[in-house]
């Protein structure tokens, strides 16, 4: 397989794939380190595990962070703080095993029930089958695999097929730190067909999914019985700007929300809601922040917007914006800069039927609509199929709890950008936008099973 660089079509490296019978016998040595259960790794050994990673990655914190620039197209700053989340990711799971453990289930509250004791062990799911996604290659890696390794589970990764030089360095990290190779293995593979292995074999306890809706939901439908599964889309995230939010304070939060990573971001600013109080002020400064935006070689430091991952994704992107041009404005973009790289776009009031509206651009297109009555505007914002995150910026705090209640999203932030995360909390999409719960602490409750023990007296 052959690695290149998104910003020019460079070739970086090239890596071996796996076939069909690699896949098969990599399932077989997981699934033989789950069934022996007298081996499974002890929670202190999975502790000094995860902590000697945390060093490793931190010791090439800035060669990580340059190779997620270079195969993902990431501008470097970025990819350095995407780095130091990776890092946090494998304390955290650390950290969160010092609590992640079962309960006493009363008895005697019955005199058939008395004279038990009986409480709940927490034990690993089983394999867990994970496939990544090429926008945050390090970081979304480790939400899959470090929960896995932190609850004992064997986990095979096949990371996205642009982007597979972090996630083979991240493997071979574990493996450094001291997690026995057969417990975290690497599936590079090409084959459409043989990856969709890793979701339907029945050894498979877990399935792990960071991509597209249409495949998500696809590959869900083949699970063998009895696997569980997390599915992670995304959507057209929405942002409503109240009249009582002060301009100044936005501008900046909203262009790095809508542009961070050339908009290749599940939960992306991508439809703005402005009320026309200030709507017109609200543009202005809007548009100027974003024509501003530094587009260039992600691998330099002061480049904000780079490629996008593929030569077809701008073409899709420019064929949406030019769909959406006719009926309404190019305020600042609108045009591809070279076969790699598409300007950053601000469209005014494009059609709610046209693409840039109804789906998830997944490019560097934000669109600014105006509203009278908040009602109205959250209507809007909640009229599409998919449903991640969303924001509301208000200085009145009736209008922005008000927007918080009737948002329909599994996190509304307040005076903030919707692609705002933390690594430990709950980071899920609803309906078409994915199934389960992401973050560190809920995906290692994911990959857990209690085991009710009961003793008689």
């Amino acid at each position: 397989m052959l690695v290149k660089q998104p910003y020019d079509g460079a070739p970086i490296t090239e890596i071996a794939s796996d076939d069909a019978a690699a896949v098969d016998a990599k399932l077989e040595r997981a699934h033989r380190c789950f069934r022996d259960r007298a081996n499974w790794l002890p929670a202190h050994k999975r502790i000094e595990i995860l902590r000697r990673l945390a060093r490793l990655m931190e010791r090439e914190q800035e060669q990580l962070a340059m190779t997620i620039a270079r195969e993902g197209g990431k501008p470097l700053t970025d990819a350095r703080i995407e780095a130091a989340r990776a890092i946090n990711g494998a304390e955290s799971a650390a950290g969160e095993l010092e609590h992640h453990a079962g309960r006493e289930i009363p008895m005697g509250l019955t005199p058939a029930s008395a004279n038990r004791l009986a409480f709940t062990t927490k034990e690993p799911i089983g394999v867990v089958a994970a496939i990544s996604a090429f926008n945050h290659p390090l970081n979304l890696v480790v939400h899959q695999v470090v929960p896995a390794i932190a609850t004992g589970c064997p986990v095979i990764i096949k990371p996205a097929g642009t982007t597979p030089l972090s996630c083979k360095r991240f493997v071979e990290l574990v493996h450094e730190a001291g997690l026995p190779p057969d417990w975290c293995q690497l599936a590079v593979i090409e084959d459409n067909a043989i990856a969709e292995r890793l979701a339907t074999d029945p050894s498979v306890a877990f399935f792990s999914f960071i991509g597209s809706a249409k495949v998500g939901w696809y590959l869900r439908s083949k699970l063998a019985p009895g696997t569980r599964c997390a599915l992670e889309h995304g959507g057209a995230a929405p942002v409503i700007v109240d009249r009582s939010a002060e301009i100044g304070a936005i501008i900046e939060p909203l262009a790095k929300g809508g542009y961070y990573h050339a908009g290749q971001v599940c939960v992306s600013v991508q439809r703005v809601f402005v009320h026309e109080a200030i709507k017109a002020d609200f543009v202005d400064a809007f548009t100027a922040r974003v024509g501003k935006l530094r587009v260039g070689d992600p691998t330099l430091a002061e480049t904000d917007v780079g490629p996008l991952i593929l030569p077809r994704e701008v073409d899709r992107v420019e064929s949406w914006v030019k769909e959406a041009a006719g009926d309404s404005k190019i305020l600042t973009g609108g045009q591809r800069i070279s076969d790699y790289v598409y300007a950053p776009t601000v469209l005014l009031e494009p059609p709610a039927k046209a693409k840039v509206s109804s789906l998830e651009v997944f490019g560097p297109v934000t669109c600014i609509y105006g509203y009278s009555d908040l009602d109205d505007a959250i209507a809007r914002a909640n009229s599409l199929d998919t449903a991640f995150q969303s924001a509301i910026f208000a200085r009145d705090i009736d209008v922005a709890m008000k927007a918080a209640r009737l948002l329909d999203a599994s996190a509304v932030m307040i005076n903030d950008h919707t692609a705002f995360r933390a690594d430990w909390m709950p980071f899920a999409g609803r309906r078409q936008s994915g199934y389960g719960i992401g973050g560190i602490p809920y995906t290692m409750h994911d990959m857990s099973q209690e085991k009710m023990i009961t003793l008689k007296m």
